[in-house]
C-alpha cells in the first residue's frame, strides 16, 4: 500500500489516510521504538487559526515568544528540540481530519505543515549552508472517518505543493519549482 515513510527525513511532508491504517501504526511504533516521539492532535482543536496556534505550540513546546501567525509556526516547526522529537523525529497525528477539509484555513494549514516539514528534515538552510544540527525526521499524517482519497487531493492541491495519490492515501510536499 505505501510508498510513503514517515519515519526518515525523505518526502512527502504530510500524508492523508483511512483511520486506522495498519503501515502507519507500524511506521510509528518503529518511531518510537528508535527514540522518536508522536504528538496526537484532535481536529476539534484546530477549527481556527488560533485553535492550530494553541494546539501545536502546547503538543509540540513551542518557546514563549512564538508570535502565533503562519510565518512563526513555520519557523518552529522547523526549530523542535530533541525534548519534542527525541533527537530522531516527530509525527503528528491529527485524528477526525473529516472536520478540517472544508475549513477556509485547509489548504494553507497543510502548506505550512509542509514547510516547516521540508526545512526540519533538511541538514541545510535555505541558502545551502550547513545548519548546526541534523536533519530530522518530521511528518503529519491526517486520519479520516470518511476517506475521499479524490476530494482530498482537490482540496490539498495548490501550486505551491506537489500531491501524489496512491492506494489508499494522498501525500503532500512542496513543489520544488516554486519553493527551491
Amino acid at each position: 500500500m505505501t510508498s510513503f515513510d514517515i519515519t526518515g527525513t525523505s518526502e512527502p511532508w504530510v500524508v492523508f489516510v483511512p483511520q486506522g491504517v495498519a503501515e502507519v501504526h507500524r511506521q510509528l511504533s518503529r518511531l518510537e521504538a528508535t527514540g522518536g516521539r508522536v504528538c496526537h492532535f484532535d481536529s476539534r482543536d484546530l477549527m481556527t487559526e488560533q485553535g492550530i496556534y494553541r494546539s501545536f505550540a502546547e503538543a509540540l513546546q513551542f518557546p514563549g515568544y512564538f508570535g502565533r501567525n503562519w510565518d512563526a509556526m513555520v519557523d518552529c516547526l522547523d526549530d523542535l528540540c530533541g525534548a519534542v522529537t527525541g533527537g530522531v523525529g516527530v509525527v503528528g497525528i491529527i485524528h477526525d481530519a473529516d472536520r478540517l477539509l472544508e475549513a477556509e484555513h485547509f489548504p494553507l494549514f497543510v502548506s505550512v505543515l509542509c514547510q516547516g516539514a521540508d526545512r526540519a528534515n533538511s541538514a541545510v538552510d535555505l541558502d545551502g549552508f550547513p545548519l548546526d544540527r541534523p536533519a530530522i525526521a518530521e511528518h503529519f499524517v491526517l486520519e479520516f472517518r470518511e476517506f475521499d482519497r479524490e476530494k482530498v487531493a482537490r482540496r490539498v492541491g495548490q501550486p505551491d505543493l506537489t500531491v501524489t495519490t496512491g492506494d489508499g492515501f494522498v501525500a503532500a510536499a512542496l513543489n520544488p519549482e516554486e519553493w527551491h
